[in-house]
């Protein structure tokens, strides 16, 4: 059967074996890996993620009060702005996010077409000529829905409301992942995994919104109180406890949306704990010691630091954009994106492009590490006149020391605790493929199925986003994709066993490379099907994108479909 999400084919088949590029590895992704359970560490990891969310705002409303009863009118409003705006801009995109959910306007009747197909004996039903019976349908879903559902439904557009006026948006959703981790747990099989798919998908909308409140919010704040405290010369304690409260949330925000991006995907192996405090340590340390050199330089030259952030953050959003990122499903929105990560690169390394980052994060680092030493240089030689030379130095000590601490545990997260095991020498070049690298998933063939046809006629509202390589014009295939094996030896990573048996979900689209999210998670229309599919299927579907070979294939895939 068949539906259509966005512009995107997407239909539930069962048992068509797939088809892959010759001499690729087979693996057939699905959304849940093989032995990956909600445990007790994950509902700890996310309760722990609520007291970080709560310490940060609590401590920076309490310092933005303690300096409105101290008179210090300017320092209030800068840290009351930054409290205020990056919360508003959260919460309209959550509830956003939360409308286009909740609403069944646009997807009626792609879920009672999902249903009907669901529930019908054959193994594959198509949908040519019946956009007039989905329509009708759907008429007679919603005219037969009762009073008490309607009152219901106003109740939790009124409870959403309440929730976002608030401000509490990301609270709400955190106590909703930890409610369906736990269901997950409890329930059956089907409804375990039912359960498990809506918390991952619960856990990506989390960590995508506070890593933008972290970035939007919390840098700027810790930076504002740092430098409060450098011209000033003394520490308050609400000042330290709200920065630190900043910097925490930073490395925790950075090694909480790592964690939740690889365990959304079957093609990488989920971080351990261990692998996320490292994490987590890395950036703490390094966040921390560019936000000293930046309240450092900002301290003295306030009008030169603005220009400067201006400047890298420029470089930076145009050094992604030159890397072709491939997250969003439409280019406006990946304009955007690319804008967000460059605001990210102020202050820390993240990874925007699959393959080995090595000489990219090197020439971060060397770019993040010059600049470091020159803005505190800088505030060093022109300091006021009453700071002495002894806590100058000290103060370029706790610089140095913070940075080189982070570079510490970076190399140890790379080296030993590294999800893909430790990085070695086994690389073709420098910037090349990595040895064994996971090729992108397959679909079924067009061969072994019957046409796919859209379910529901509206036009896609965006673009497919494609990147060049998912065809190979002439030649051999397997020629082209052949490599040679290196003598270095290295550990391999242990494999996750695909499924192979069940129905599949199939989605036209190529599957977005590590490090991007999914389709499935980012587009929240294909989201919503793939949930009606899941929920409406005897047994959990796999998800499989398509992986085309040859210009042949492309063709019959195309005329299928």
């Amino acid at each position: 059967m068949a539906a259509k999400s966005d512009g995107t084919a997407v239909s539930l088949q069962n048992d068509i074996p797939p088809t892959c590029l010759p001499g690729l590895e087979k693996r057939s992704p699905q959304l849940r890996p093989v032995g990956k359970e909600y445990s007790l560490l994950d509902c700890c990891w996310t309760l722990c993620a609520l007291l970080v969310f709560f310490s940060d705002g609590a401590s920076d409303l309490w310092l933005a009060a303690d300096y409105y009863l101290r008179r210090d009118y300017w320092w209030f409003a800068l840290t009351l702005v930054f409290i205020i705006i990056p919360s508003v801009v959260v919460q309209v995109l959550s509830f956003r996010w939360f409308a286009y959910d909740y609403s069944d306007a646009n997807g009626s009747g792609t879920a009672a077409a999902a249903m009907v197909a669901a529930s019908n004996a054959e193994s594959h039903f198509s949908t040519k000529d019946s956009d007039q019976r989905g329509a009708g349908r759907s008429a007679a879903v919603t005219g037969t829905r009762s009073s008490t559902e309607s009152c219901c439904r106003a109740c939790v557009w009124l409870f959403q409301s309440v929730v976002h006026i608030l401000q509490l948006a990301q609270v709400w959703r955190y106590v909703h992942a930890l409610y369906l981790g736990v269901q997950s747990l409890w329930r059956g099989d089907h409804e375990h995994k039912h359960f498990y798919w809506r918390t991952m998908f619960e856990n990506a909308d989390i960590s995508m919104l506070r890593l933008l409140e972290t970035f939007l919010k919390s840098a700027p704040q810790l930076v504002l109180q740092l430098s409060i405290m450098v011209q000033t010369g003394q520490v308050l304690p609400l000042q330290g406890l709200s920065a630190s409260a900043s910097l925490v949330s930073l490395g925790w925000m950075m090694a909480f949306y790592q964690k939740a991006l690889r365990d959304s995907r079957d093609d990488k192996l989920p971080m351990s704990y261990k692998a996320v405090v490292v994490h987590m340590l890395w950036h703490l340390f390094t966040v921390g010691a560019r936000a000293m050199a930046f309240a450092l330089f900002l301290s003295i030259f306030r009008l030169y630091f603005g220009i400067f952030i201006v400047a890298h953050w420029c470089a930076m959003t145009f050094w992604i954009i030159q890397g072709e990122t491939d997250f969003c499903m439409s280019k406006w929105e990946e304009i955007i994106y690319n804008m967000m990560v460059g605001i990210v690169y102020i202050f820390c390394w993240f990874s925007v492009r699959e393959g080995p980052t090595r000489c990219r994060l090197l020439l971060y680092s060397l770019i993040i590490l010059g600049e470091n030493v020159a803005l505190t240089a800088v505030w060093y030689i022109y300091r006021s006149p009453p700071t002495s030379d002894f806590y100058a130095v000290v103060v370029v000590c706790v610089v140095a020391c913070s940075y080189a601490l982070g570079t510490f545990f970076m190399f140890i997260y790379y080296c030993l605790l590294h999800p893909d095991g430790p990085v070695s020498g086994d690389y073709i070049g420098c910037c090349d493929v990595q040895v064994g690298a996971v090729s992108d998933p397959c679909v079924s063939s067009p061969t072994s199925a019957p046409p796919l046809l859209d379910a529901v006629s509206s036009p896609p509202r965006t673009l497919q986003r494609t990147k060049g390589g998912e065809s190979v014009p002439g030649g051999d295939v397997g020629e082209v994709f052949k490599m040679r094996t290196l003598k270095a030896s290295r550990t391999a990573a242990p494999r996750i066993t695909p499924r192979t048996e069940g129905p599949v979900i199939r989605i036209d689209l190529p599957r977005k490379q590590y490090p991007a999210w999914d389709a499935h998670f980012i587009d929240r229309r294909l989201r919503k099907t793939i949930l009606v599919l899941e929920a409406a299927a005897p047994v959990t579907p796999r998800i499989q994108y398509r992986c085309l070979g040859t210009p042949k294939e492309v063709m019959e895939y195309e005329t299928t479909v």
